[in-house]
């Protein structure tokens, strides 16, 4: 697929070449209707603040898919990181997205990390690994857990963190997912409607844009891989509307600037490493299998589950979504954002039900920043 920054040199900017690759869109021949998802939290913030949905020509719907780490995090894991928290004796720390999401459980009880801080817990928001290593280097004599919700970008620099050396007192609470298996569970499901795929950049980073191969190969569907700017979006869309159009699937790497075709050489090496890939459960999904992370050989010495007896009281609906919230089906792009009975009602960013109304990666939270309310 040709790329305007080769054919025009360096002078042209962002915007013109967002231009460029508008005016390719528009100028493609009409077809029927097309499903296009993308699977990064940073990708639909792109195109709902920018407002690239509105500049698409009738009949081209981009659905944000499972790009929020955060809103299909376990509610189990989530549960026992609020136990831990709770028992008193250690410090957990935890993403700040990862602080109010709530979880199923009797009204007047802890229902997130926040709740769980307000109640007196030692809970702390962190922005990264190094983080965590710092808090617990100031305390050696006090257990601080990490608990770990993310993909491969954010799993990466966890093993990174583990393979150079961490405090003897630092452990992680692993609640860590792979992206594409999800993806390959949506795709392999005869009722989907989806057309196309916009592979998260982010990811592909770390992990290369040949992971998406099977898109295309596997499923005769167009996938092109995007980076967060409005001209590498609008060429990602460009490619596959295009594949789409001329009944042809292949991948294309349309953020060539930061992805390889094989990824980070380092960071998977690490992860091989440091992790092992597992079965995993997905919050209101269930089980998908080899999605999920774990620690492997010696670094299992910091599973904070072995080192800790969490005992999390049983609840009611332990899993799932919180009652009459659609996020599962959000998240599998069954549903838009404000198709959820919730959204804009009971479900606001000042009162997330939700962990897609909690996350700045979550599709209801982007949305509701971005304008878009209740029908």
């Amino acid at each position: 697929m040709a790329r305007p920054r080769r054919e025009r040199g360096a002078a042209m900017s962002g915007e013109a070449e967002a231009r460029l690759w508008l005016d390719r869109i528009r100028a493609l021949p009409p077809g029927p209707p097309v499903a296009i998802m993308n699977v990064c939290g940073g990708h639909e913030r792109s195109l709902s603040m920018l407002g690239l949905r509105a500049l698409l020509p009738e009949g081209v719907r981009i659905i944000p898919g499972p790009g929020c780490p955060v809103c299909v995090c376990p509610e189990e894991d989530l549960a026992d990181a609020i136990a831990l928290a709770m028992a008193g004796g250690v410090t957990l720390v935890a993403f700040g997205d990862m602080l109010r999401v709530p979880i199923n459980a009797p009204k007047g009880e802890v229902a997130s990390l926040a709740a769980a801080r307000a109640a007196g817990a030692d809970v702390r928001p962190i922005a990264a690994p190094q983080d965590a290593v710092a808090i617990a280097r100031a305390a050696p004599s006090r257990p601080v857990v990490f608990f770990v919700a993310g993909f491969e970008t954010t799993t990466a620099p966890v093993a990174a963190m583990l393979a150079e050396g961490v405090p003897d007192n630092l452990s992680v609470l692993l609640a860590a997912r792979l992206t594409w298996p999800a993806v390959a569970m949506l795709l392999a499901e005869e009722d989907n409607a989806l057309d196309a795929l916009v592979a998260p950049g982010h990811v592909a980073t770390v992990m290369g844009a040949e992971e998406w191969r099977f898109v295309a190969e596997r499923h005769a569907l167009p996938v092109a891989v995007a980076g967060f700017s409005a001209e590498s979006l609008l060429a990602a869309i460009y490619s596959v509307l295009r594949q789409k159009r001329e009944g042809r699937a292949f991948l294309d790497n349309c953020y060539p600037e930061l992805v390889r075709p094989e990824g980070n050489p380092t960071a998977r090496r690490l992860l091989d490493e440091v992790m092992e890939v597992t079965d995993a459960a997905w919050r209101g999904i269930g089980v998908i299998p080899r999605s999920g992370f774990a620690l492997r050989g010696d670094w299992r010495a910091h599973d904070a589950r072995a080192r800790h007896v969490i005992a999390a009281p049983p609840r009611r609906r332990a899993g799932e979504m919180p009652p009459g919230c659609d996020c599962a089906s959000v998240v599998l792009g069954r549903r838009q954002p404000d198709q959820c009975r919730l959204y804009g009602r009971a479900c606001t960013p000042r009162h997330p039900v939700g962990p897609c109304m909690v996350s700045d990666e979550g599709a209801c939270h982007i949305w509701w920043q971005a304008g878009v309310r209740a029908h």
